[in-house]
């Protein structure tokens, strides 16, 4: 369940056209290198979204249902963006910008691949949200290899994004994508249903 709740609001499948675009003068070991970086840099935003998360709920003094609510707005935003093919404008992504990213950037293992294109908003909240509903350390070690497990399988999806463009082509992506993006649609739904029925149980 935590796999594929990360996997589904990840999306890294999303990120496979974005990923060949900035890499499309790189050799083969150069993007595997790009790959695996952007891998470490996801799993480092996660560990520390699940550790730190909750401490930044207690700073800013906002409940778990409040994240929860603007969590599910979010990771449905994003599925449905995902749904109606606006996935790259979504996460700020304009062709225009990925041009940009390609001419004058050399490092772009942590903006934009990592953050937001992968773990961005509804990824953090979500793992901020698993953080403060399972507790103890059984749970912890799940999450965790939820987590490690994530980010093994974006590492394989990166490294064969070329081979993936070949096999499925654009409209392949599109309809994997809008698959995914339902899924991740009713996690946010899931999320907000939950979050509220929290509240009126408390009233």
């Amino acid at each position: 369940m935590i796999f594929g709740a990360l996997f589904s609001v990840m999306n890294p499948f999303g990120t496979v056209p974005v990923f060949v675009s900035l890499t499309e003068k790189h050799n083969k070991l150069e993007r595997n290198k790009v790959a695996f970086w952007t891998s470490i840099n996801v799993l480092v935003i996660l560990i520390l979204s699940f550790f730190i998360g909750r401490y930044i709920l207690l700073f800013f003094g906002i409940t778990l249902n409040s994240l929860k609510i603007a969590g599910g707005l979010i990771i449905a935003s994003s599925g449905f963006s995902l749904l109606t093919g606006e996935f790259k404008k979504h996460k700020g992504m304009k062709k225009e910008k990925v041009k940009l990213d390609i001419e004058t950037r050399s490092e772009i293992t942590l903006t934009p691949l990592a953050m937001p294109m992968i773990a961005g908003p509804g990824t953090i909240s979500l793992l901020i949200a698993y953080n403060q509903e399972f507790e103890g350390l059984y749970n912890m070690l799940i999450i965790l290899g939820g987590i490690v497990l994530s980010t093994i399988c974006i590492y394989l999806i990166l490294k064969s994004s070329f081979y993936i463009v070949k096999i499925l082509g654009a409209s392949g992506i599109n309809a994997l994508s809008r698959i995914i993006g339902f899924i991740v649609i009713a996690i946010g739904v899931e999320f907000i249903i939950s979050a509220v029925v929290s509240v009126f149980n408390i009233a």
